[in-house]
């Protein structure tokens, strides 16, 4: 086993693992205790969170298990590889400057007290196969049966991963989830999502299309490009965008963010997807509008207002 601490105060801004991995931005992420996603337990918990990273993500170029919890000023890490720290750093974006990015943010009311509310909360990385199919997923869908068919999805079809005498499951393969059929996804609860799964998969894994692809495109062009996927719409494709593949200015415009449109910013709604994404991107700033409206997202869910 290697483990380890990264001071909280190595981190401008400070960090929050609990809404980092619990507020919607990612489903790959478990609790040891089981809690992941229960809404009635305090914040500030210092749980144990476990990831199981897919062969192709690791510099071993084999599946890879990273613990961590933050607790006593530090992000405390236990792992299968020596790598975490990197790791660590790259999946919750542990090197951004985060003071920056809310003084950068506009002066907004709203923006505030989500800020206030949440200070220390980062976006994620995650690998862009696993999120495309978690977001896949997300549609109208409650976060924690989101996270339930992920993990349902890895026992299922990932490689297994023994590590400190437990079995973790990183998660599947696009070739992996494309020998699965419709009647066997739909037997793991994924409803009607089962054929957009198993499409995707199959393009991906044929060589069709990467979400990677998106890297090298303008903003929205790679929007559009991953609409190619089955399943996959314009918020999807910001989700992916966002939580995946560093376009911080993106802004998926789902039911909690159209609520604060309609409460707060009216004049932003342009009709459209297209236009109504491009003026609240620019009410939140632009360049990080992606970070701002996780914050808003999180807050309006959990009670904010």
């Amino acid at each position: 086993m290697h483990e380890g601490r990264i001071p909280l105060d190595a981190m401008a801004g400070g960090f929050d693992m609990q809404a980092t991995v619990e507020s919607g931005q990612t489903y790959l992420w478990d609790r040891a205790d089981g809690r992941m996603f229960e809404d009635d337990r305090a914040w500030g918990s210092e749980a144990w969170y476990h990831t199981a990273l897919p062969a192709t993500f690791t510099p071993s170029g084999e599946p890879e298990v990273v613990r961590a919890r933050q607790v006593d000023g530090a992000l405390e890490w236990e792992a299968s590889t020596p790598n975490a720290p990197e790791l660590l750093t790259h999946l919750l974006r542990l090197d951004d400057d985060l003071d920056a990015i809310v003084d950068s943010s506009p002066d907004l009311p709203l923006l505030d007290r989500a800020f206030e509310a949440y200070r220390g909360m980062r976006l994620v990385r995650d690998p862009a196969f696993p999120c495309l199919i978690s977001f896949i997923c997300s549609a109208q869908m409650r976060v924690e049966r989101i996270h339930g068919m992920q993990r349902r999805l890895a026992r299922e079809y990932g490689r297994p991963v023994e590590f400190d005498g437990e079995r973790y499951h990183a998660f599947p393969t696009p070739d992996a989830l494309a020998g699965a059929t419709e009647a066997d996804l739909r037997d793991l609860s994924l409803g009607y999502r089962a054929p957009y799964v198993q499409r995707t998969a199959e393009m991906v894994a044929d060589g069709d299309g990467a979400p990677e692809t998106a890297l090298s495109m303008p903003y929205e062009e790679a929007r559009e490009y991953l609409t190619r996927f089955v399943g996959v719409g314009e918020k999807v494709a910001d989700c992916v965008l966002l939580f995946s593949l560093d376009f911080l200015e993106a802004v998926p415009l789902d039911t909690w963010i159209r609520t604060a449109i309609a409460d707060y910013y009216p004049d932003c709604d342009r009709g459209n997807y297209t236009d109504t994404s491009r003026a609240v991107r620019e009410r939140f700033g632009g360049q990080y509008a992606g970070y701002v409206q996780t914050y808003v997202f999180f807050y309006l869910r959990t009670g904010g207002e």
